[in-house]
């Protein structure tokens, strides 16, 4: 006899969630390692000025911006393949590509290669990049239905602090061989490979019938589901998919527009040096990856879309302000917070499309919502470089920028989650009535004309 089979079978219904939690682990490191895409002022800065390259300031932006524009592609494609094949082949082939794209930018020797650059770091990496990063989210939402706030919070939280880890590792690398800066790529590019590998390799999807003891869906309160598992083609045919990219683009847009400027307005307006807003931006980057986790977590008890007009109105404010925040300590304080919320949106815009859609397909229906991280992304830093101009007119850059944030709100009261009407009898058919002379229960079926009583069958002509 095979008891084996038994035994375990039993020790999962015993602890059916046991292990989850060593997913999140596995999670991280991916997510540390694409993560460090976001370290690339680093570069951009050494390039600059190093002999070989001498890159303008656009040519120096152009790698990172390709990088994120092809984020949206690679999380679209991936999102769609890993509800279909799993987690951990999309995680290993994302995590593979995006290694071997940083690994070839190392090969990049002169501004005439800048080409190779862009190849390698921003569009294989960029790429790969996008296509890892909405795994974890998704099989992760699946694992913790009880936490859902939280656990993407967490996800991507490590996606925020990828840069924070790797940026002193990385300026260490470019010291030792100031000239060709493009070198540290190479032993960079072999550490996110084993990393995300290692991490990938223990990914999976719970089980079938998965769920989490004591456990069940809220239908009321602040944060509920909608009871049904949309699928991409029906989730793009309500109105709460595209209110919810525009939310998410909109917050991406607000807060990118600080952060593409964060150096030259500390300098500008707070009278930092020039070391002083170096060391300030890189501070910065830690709000942005807690508040990842800080904003998922209070969705969860003050609800989405609370957190959401929360998020933006607290952006708006501070952006009104920071033009004539001339304190060092106040400008930090104000942009800390724009950060903040910043991250915040990726944290909690998982955990919402999942209460309004499901998360049996929620690689491929939030893969979509990267759009809005791509829009955002590339909005944000035009509208306010473009207002700003050569005059250094701050106010009026961030005050336009503080009234798309505040006007943003509006989506928030607005959007509602999907409407699922339960499973109701089907009255056209069926009558329940109760004869009242034999006391017996009568059922009559108008399909058929059978008069059902307890006990026996009359068929009517």
């Amino acid at each position: 006899m095979n008891t084996g089979g038994k035994r375990a079978n039993t020790a999962y219904e015993q602890s059916p969630t046991k292990g989850r939690w060593c997913l999140v682990v596995s999670a991280l490191l991916l997510q540390f390692s694409i993560g460090a895409v976001y370290a690339w002022s680093v570069f951009g800065k050494a390039l600059s000025v190093a002999e070989p390259f001498h890159l303008s300031k656009l040519e120096g932006a152009l790698p990172f911006e390709v990088a994120i524009g092809m984020i949206f592609i690679g999380s679209y494609i991936g999102g769609r393949l890993q509800d279909k094949q799993g987690p951990r082949r999309v995680a290993l082939l994302g995590g593979v590509i995006y290694g071997v794209g940083v690994i070839l930018a190392s090969f990049s020797r002169s501004h005439d290669q800048l080409w190779l650059l862009v190849l390698g770091y921003g569009v294989i990496s960029g790429f790969g990049l996008g296509f890892a990063y909405i795994v974890p989210i998704a099989m992760l939402q699946k694992w913790f239905p009880d936490k859902r706030g939280l656990i993407t919070g967490l996800a991507v939280g490590g996606f925020g602090f990828g840069a924070v880890l790797t940026s002193p590792i990385a300026q260490r690398l470019i010291d030792s061989n100031k000239d060709m800066p493009t070198k540290a790529f190479l032993p960079l590019g072999i550490g996110y490979l084993v990393l995300s590998l290692i991490g990938a390799s223990f990914f999976r999807n719970p089980p079938k019938g998965y769920a989490v003891p004591g456990f069940l869906p809220a239908t009321s309160g602040r944060v509920v589901n909608s009871g049904k598992e949309y699928t991409e083609k029906e989730a793009l045919r309500t109105p709460q998919w595209y209110l919810l990219t525009a939310l998410l683009t909109l917050n991406v847009t607000a807060g990118i527009a600080l952060i593409s400027q964060a150096a030259a307005s500390a300098t500008d307006i707070a009278g930092y040096t020039k070391a002083g807003a170096a060391g300030l931006v890189g501070a910065l980057a830690i709000f942005n990856g807690g508040g990842r986790i800080v904003w998922a977590v209070i969705s969860d008890h003050m609800g989405r879309m609370p957190a959401f007009a929360t998020m933006l109105g607290l952006q708006g404010v501070c952006l009104l302000l920071i033009p004539h925040a001339s304190s060092a300590a106040l400008f930090f304080v104000l942009a800390a917070i724009v950060y903040l919320c910043y991250g915040g949106a990726f944290g909690t815009m998982p955990a919402t499309a999942g209460d309004y859609f499901g998360v049996r397909h929620a690689g491929a229906i939030y893969g979509l919502m990267i759009l809005g991280w791509s829009l955002g992304g590339i909005m944000g830093p035009l509208i306010i470089s473009a207002l700003i101009g050569g005059a250094k007119n701050y106010t009026l850059g961030y005050t336009v920028i503080a009234l798309i944030a505040l006007v943003s709100i509006s989506l928030t009261v607005i959007t509602k989650i999907p409407r699922n009407p339960r499973t109701r009898p089907n009255i056209s058919t069926d009558l329940v009535t109760i004869d009242v002379s034999s006391k017996d229960l009568v059922t009559t079926d108008l399909v058929t004309k059978d008069l059902v009583t307890a006990g026996s069958t009359t068929s009517r002509p």
